[in-house]
């Protein structure tokens, strides 16, 4: 499936660079954006059908919370060691980390906060992770393991990445990436400003 994947991105670059005309870019992100809506809705089919999965949730309970409380701690240990490397202030490289993979949100707040270069930062630095993403959720599934495989996701486990969890995981895999996503993507607006001002 990564090489599958890999291929596919490395297409679209091409087939982008070399074929098709700017004009036709708004018809692309229309068409990207449906058939993720698509893909969205099949995965919700497949956890609606498997009535199990939320018998499983409901005897985990709120140990379900220990995986964004671990993401989130992963992501603020690896923006603040990737700070000191590189010699940036903390606050800003705790920001750019707590963009969890929404690299749409966290590029344009810190524009608006900081400055274009620290908001290009947070925009790339986040597009990385989800292109990493992509390429390791099936690795780290077959390899480690299922509830390891949201990692890299961050705050896209509950839209576009969601669908490489559920095919390289199980239903109840899919359905606590979810959860995931929705926990850290409801906590960037806030996480974001505030470790600006740290």
């Amino acid at each position: 499936m990564s090489i599958g994947i890999i291929i596919s991105v490395c297409a679209g670059i091409l087939f982008g660079f070399l074929f098709f005309p700017a004009e036709i870019k708004p018809f692309i992100d229309n068409a990207s954006g449906f058939a993720l809506y698509f893909l969205i809705l099949t995965v919700g089919i497949e956890l609606g059908n498997n009535r199990s999965v939320f018998h499983r949730l409901r005897v985990l309970g709120p140990k379900i919370l220990l995986i964004p409380l671990s993401i989130i701690l992963g992501s603020l240990a690896g923006g603040l060691l990737t700070g000191i490397m590189l010699g940036r202030h903390i606050g800003t490289s705790l920001s750019i980390a707590s963009g969890f993979g929404w690299y749409s949100l966290s590029g344009i707040m810190l524009t608006r906060l900081a400055n274009a270069e620290i908001g290009a930062i947070a925009f790339l630095s986040n597009v990385f992770r989800e292109l990493i993403a992509v390429i390791t959720i099936p690795l780290i599934a077959k390899h480690l393991n299922f509830l390891t495989s949201i990692a890299p996701a961050g705050a896209t486990s509950m839209d576009s990445t969601l669908p490489i969890i559920s095919e390289a995981t199980n239903s109840e895999t899919a359905l606590i990436a979810f959860i995931n996503g929705f926990t850290l993507t409801a906590l960037v607006p806030l996480l974001v400003p505030f470790f600006l001002n740290f």
